[in-house]
């Protein structure tokens, strides 16, 4: 079987048959809706057994069937052309190797593993069984991050040399639950939660890293587990990142400062599109989706700060979180690649194991095989 080889349905043309594993926060807002919005996928199964839950996905989804466990699709995955995993972190590594040993291409919700190591077994069980893998990083189809790859790669900045990313809410009292758990087993904190997108989107658009600094703290009283942190990597090829992530932000900074060597790009402001999800709103073809108003838009210039009229206004691109999972029946289908992989997944769990580190040390972590950019050049 050849990799990403096309399952019964998508053989024939039909539409493939997606099981979903959660129907929490990630499986509801996000990969349901999505599922259900792409031309060739059908949602067909929902793996909860929470009655309350199977109860909002009949409503949202009334033709989807249930299954009390995971081990009821491995026993039908004959029936299916793929399982998205979005479940908690912790289960996403045994899930993964389950389904991919039952034979059907995987979606795992963002962290795919709690360590790099994890993320390559995957991959090489993917491709050993011939099948797709692929990871829900979703922030790179945000409007923004679209908006400045476009920018860089039309060179309106010049050469980057420090990239600002803030990924930061105000949340001073705890919600509770696995994501804010101390147990190193639940994968849990916003290093490998919001972590995982910004370092994603820092490696998407300047490449591989060789250093990494890290700051990470418990601010919030009870807390168990990271609500602020900083990371700072050093790239290959000399840009800076500088990373925020926090629950105990005040007043919120930019979501992307990016400085180059002719003008800088400064946006305020989170993609709109979790917020349309939440709030029930779908995407449909031909029809817009992640705009945003005028007056969020980023600003690029030089000397002076956007807030005080500085830089020049650029249209931000629409949001897309429907093109991950077009591209992944496209995958599947054989006529497209895969959209996020394991192995680029695993560099970014790289970069978040030298942060945990770092932050934990108090040094500053260079990467296996990597050296810094000077004494590359200097070499």
């Amino acid at each position: 079987m050849t990799p990403n080889a096309p399952a019964a349905s998508g053989a024939t043309g039909a539409p493939l048959r997606v099981a979903l594993v959660g129907y929490g926060l990630a499986g509801s807002v996000f990969h349901a809706p999505l599922v259900s919005a792409t031309d060739g996928l059908v949602l067909d199964t929902v793996v909860t057994s929470n009655e309350e839950r199977r109860a909002e996905a009949r409503a949202a989804h009334p033709k989807v069937r249930f299954a009390a466990s995971p081990d009821e699709l491995w026993e039908r995955a004959d029936e299916l052309d793929l399982v998205v995993i979005a479940s908690p972190n912790k289960t996403h590594v045994p899930l993964a190797t389950a389904a991919l040993k039952a034979g059907l291409p995987v979606v795992v919700d963002k962290p795919i593993a709690g360590t790099a190591a994890e993320a390559r077994e995957l991959a090489a069980l993917a491709e050993e069984r011939g099948l797709l893998l692929s990871v829900f990083q979703n922030r790179r189809w945000d409007n923004d991050f679209r908006t400045l790859a476009a920018l860089i790669a039309d060179g309106e900045l010049g050469e980057v040399q420090r990239f600002e990313s803030r990924f930061e809410r105000w949340r001073p009292q705890l919600k509770g639950g696995w994501r804010e758990s101390g147990d190193p087993d639940e994968i849990g904190g916003l290093l490998y939660d919001l972590g995982s997108h910004v370092v994603d989107q820092a490696l998407v658009l300047f490449g591989p890293a060789v250093q990494v600094y890290a700051e990470s703290d418990v601010r919030r009283p009870g807390a168990a587990a990271d609500d602020d942190t900083f990371i700072a990597i050093t790239h290959e090829n000399g840009v800076r990142s500088h990373l925020y992530v926090s629950a105990t932000t005040a007043q919120l900074g930019p979501r992307f400062r990016v400085l180059g060597s002719a003008a800088g790009y400064v946006k305020y402001g989170l993609d709109p599109q979790e917020a349309a999800l939440r709030e029930g709103l779908r995407p449909v073809a031909g029809e817009p989706w992640g705009e945003e108003v005028e007056q969020m838009w980023g600003r690029v210039g030089s000397g002076e700060s956007p807030l005080t009229g500085g830089g020049t206004p650029v249209r931000t691109l629409p949001g897309d979180y429907p093109a991950y999972y077009a591209a992944v029946a496209a995958a599947i289908r054989g006529t497209g690649d895969n959209p996020v992989t394991a192995l680029q997944a695993a560099a970014a769990l790289d970069v978040l194991e030298a942060a945990r580190r770092s932050a934990r040390e108090g040094v500053t972590v260079t990467l296996p095989g990597n050296l810094p950019h000077e004494e590359r050049s200097a070499s």
